[in-house]
This record gives structure tokens, C-alpha cells and sequence, in this order.
């Protein structure tokens, strides 16, 4: 991976910055899915990709699709907080859009690996990190091989990036367990409930009230 990008200033920032990593199967995606459906004012950054759009994906809603050339100029912009090459594809994350949301007091969800992470930790410092984890090894392996679309080969290549994608997370703010679904949702929740209440976003959102009271 790679970054250009300058860090940036938390001051202003009301809305705050979430970078969720996870190994293939431990729910992360089921997990936001249903964060998303329950909580206002939040939502996930949509990666800019050179790659091709699948069959149904939506430009500007799954990713923004863009050629090659187009993201080449966006990084010697300094344009993404983090960018990476996969294969044959660039996909990175809209600094500008990021900020945009967390000015106006919206929380954003990163959705990347443990080295992304780190990219958008020296950039933004103040993000909440949060990690997932499968109860176990079994539990990883059986969520893998029942999803019915992947070779073997690919299954054990998955279990292999999981290992080491797993031993990272000491580096993150949060470890979320994700045995029963209904608890982590909760724990997930409790996380960004209680980060709304800090007083520099309410301050914010109660200025009317804080005036009256004051006055």
C-alpha cells in the first residue's frame, strides 16, 4: 500500500472516523449492514476502483468506478487517505469526501485491512479503530466453506490471509467477538452510541439548548 496524502487536522472534525478490519468470514459486512439499519447520522465511505463494475453494482452507491488514468491523476492529487493495488485494481478512500462528512457532524465507516488502517491512523490520528473476530478457528472455517461459491484452494488461501490478517488486532482500539450476531451488534452499537455523546459533538447538536440554559 501506499499514501501521498498530508496528515489532516481533527479539531473541526465533529462526526467521527471508524475503520472496522476483520479476517473473509467474520461477519464484518453482516455487521455493518445491520449497524447501518439501526443507527442515524452514520454511514460507509464508498472506495473509488479501477476495476470493473459487477453484474448489479451501482456507480457512486457500491463504488465509484473510475479508469486508470482518472486514478493515477486522483493520487498525484493527493486525493485518497489510503490507496492500494489488489491484482490488477487500484482502490482507494476520497479523503475530500471524508472530511466533508465528518464536518458536518456525520460519522464514517472505513471498511479495510489492518495496513489500511495504519495508513489512516497517521493521517487521522483520532479515528476509532475496531476490530472482529471469529470465535474460533472451526467457527471461521465452517462460515468459509458454507457460503458454497469458493474452490478450496481459495478457502485455504482465505484461512491463511485470516491468520495473519488476525494477529494485528492489538493494534485496534476496540475487539469485538462476533460469536452470537445479536451481541456484537450490541457491542458495536454501545461503541458508537456512547462516541456521540462526547462533548464536543453534543455541544454541537445542543447549542440552542446549551445557549438557553446558560444564558
Amino acid at each position: 500500500m501506499q499514501n501521498t496524502s498530508s496528515p489532516t487536522s481533527n479539531s473541526d472534525l465533529t462526526g467521527t472516523l471508524y475503520v472496522f478490519s476483520a479476517p473473509s468470514g467474520a461477519g464484518k459486512t453482516s455487521l455493518v449492514k445491520a449497524l447501518l439499519e439501526q443507527t442515524t447520522d452514520i454511514g460507509v465511505s464508498v472506495s473509488h476502483t479501477t476495476r470493473a463494475p459487477r453484474e448489479g453494482e451501482i456507480d457512486g452507491k457500491d463504488y465509484n468506478f473510475v479508469s486508470q488514468e482518472t486514478f493515477q491523476q486522483l493520487i498525484g492529487e493527493s486525493a485518497f487517505l489510503e490507496h492500494a493495488q489488489v491484482f490488477d485494481n487500484f482502490y482507494g478512500t476520497s479523503q475530500a469526501w471524508v472530511e466533508q462528512e465528518l464536518q458536518a457532524g456525520r460519522d464514517v465507516i472505513l471498511e479495510i485491512d489492518w495496513q489500511g488502517a495504519e495508513q489512516i491512523r497517521q493521517q487521522m490520528p483520532h479515528m476509532v479503530s475496531v476490530f472482529i473476530l471469529p470465535p474460533s478457528r472451526e467457527e471461521l472455517l465452517k462460515r468459509l466453506t458454507g457460503r458454497g461459491t469458493d474452490t478450496q484452494d481459495i478457502i485455504d488461501r482465505r484461512m491463511q490471509d485470516a491468520e495473519s490478517e488476525m494477529s494485528h488486532y492489538g493494534a485496534f482500539d476496540y475487539l469485538i467477538i462476533n460469536d452470537d450476531f445479536a451481541t456484537a451488534l450490541e457491542q458495536l452499537r454501545a461503541i458508537v452510541l456512547a462516541r456521540k455523546q462526547r462533548t464536543l459533538v453534543q455541544s454541537q447538536i445542543q447549542r440552542d439548548l446549551l445557549g438557553n440554559l446558560l444564558n
